[in-house]
């Protein structure tokens, strides 16, 4: 526990947290850290590039998925750079400024891939339910405002977070729980009165994830009901496999969490590694895999780098 010797937030520093009994080890730690965040960046940039450059992906299911891995790249950049300077350069200081805002663009970015997918649900729901209007009701007009209401809502729930910090008072040197810095971990330290703040992250989180997760819930419902009415055996398990990568990737994304969520509830002192190692999962995994799960599960997707890799060996020739 950090002392209460109160200063102002801005003259705060927080210290990041390792694994707890392995930081002779960290530079082993980094090498598969490093290693995921290489394999993150360059899936989701070639996802990005792939789907910006090949025209035959240019529906709205590859739309969104561009969206997906867009979000997880910054998603990465939040929280990779100050896992790589603590398990590979031992830095662990981090002033408030800064922490404030790695914790705004960590739960935005958070936010945004909740929303896209819930966009690719209603994506989904809309292809099964309605196949006759499926290009009518997802233009390009209507999925370019929805990224714009995924992205304007992200900001305004996490913009009052980092300015309501600014009224907090915090010890001198705090120890975060973590390797980068979160809205709940950042009041859980201040020494001040944080009802307004816990009640505000409250808020955010049941109108992002909260909401999100009960809609995609909804709308698979509706999917299963659809899909049962379905006379076929053959049309109904080739409807239901055109939703098996969105529902693999929304398990990525929600279940890191949930497992955090209920360790987190569970006795978390006695196992301080296992809380740390599943708070990592919960920002590594994602970016990670959905990229994979993708270039496995769409045959579009593999075609079309097969094409690339096609005319680049042509090129090289």
């Amino acid at each position: 526990m950090s002392s209460c010797n109160t200063s102002t937030s801005g003259h705060s520093t927080f210290l990041l947290t390792g694994f707890p009994g392995l930081e002779a080890s960290h530079h082993w730690v980094s090498i598969p850290i490093n290693l995921i965040c290489v394999v993150s960046i360059l899936g989701n940039s070639m996802i990005l590039f792939l789907i910006r450059t090949d025209s035959a992906l240019h529906e709205p299911m590859y739309i969104f998925l561009s969206m997906l891995a867009a979000s997880d790249l910054g998603l990465c950049a939040s929280t990779f750079p100050t896992m790589v300077r603590l398990f590979w350069l031992g830095a662990r200081e981090l002033p408030f400024d800064l922490c404030a805002a790695q914790m705004f663009f960590i739960h935005a970015f958070t936010y945004v891939e909740s929303g896209v997918l819930l966009a690719m649900a209603f994506d989904r729901f809309v292809a099964i339910r309605e196949p006759l209007y499926y290009t009518t009701i997802l233009t390009h007009s209507t999925m370019a405002k929805m990224g714009a209401a995924i992205l304007g809502r992200a900001v305004l729930l996490n913009l009052p977070g980092p300015i309501l910090l600014r009224r907090l008072f915090f010890p001198r040197i705090s120890v975060l729980s973590h390797c980068y810095c979160l809205h709940c971990d950042l009041v859980g330290l201040a020494c001040s009165d944080i009802r307004i703040n816990s009640l505000v992250g409250l808020v955010s989180i049941l109108l992002s994830l909260g909401l999100d997760s009960s809609l995609i819930m909804l709308s698979y419902t509706l999917i299963l009901q659809t899909v049962l009415s379905i006379a076929s055996p053959g049309e109904r398990l080739k409807a239901l496999n055109t939703c098996v990568s969105h529902l693999c990737i929304v398990l990525i994304f929600y279940l890191p969490k949930l497992g955090l969520s209920v360790l987190h509830r569970v006795e978390k002192q006695g196992y301080p590694a296992l809380a740390v190692l599943m708070a990592n999962l919960h920002f590594l995994v994602p970016p990670f895999m959905n990229p994979i799960v993708y270039c496995v599960r769409s045959k579009q997707i593999r075609q079309g780098l097969l094409k690339r890799f096609q005319q680049k060996r042509v090129d090289t020739s």
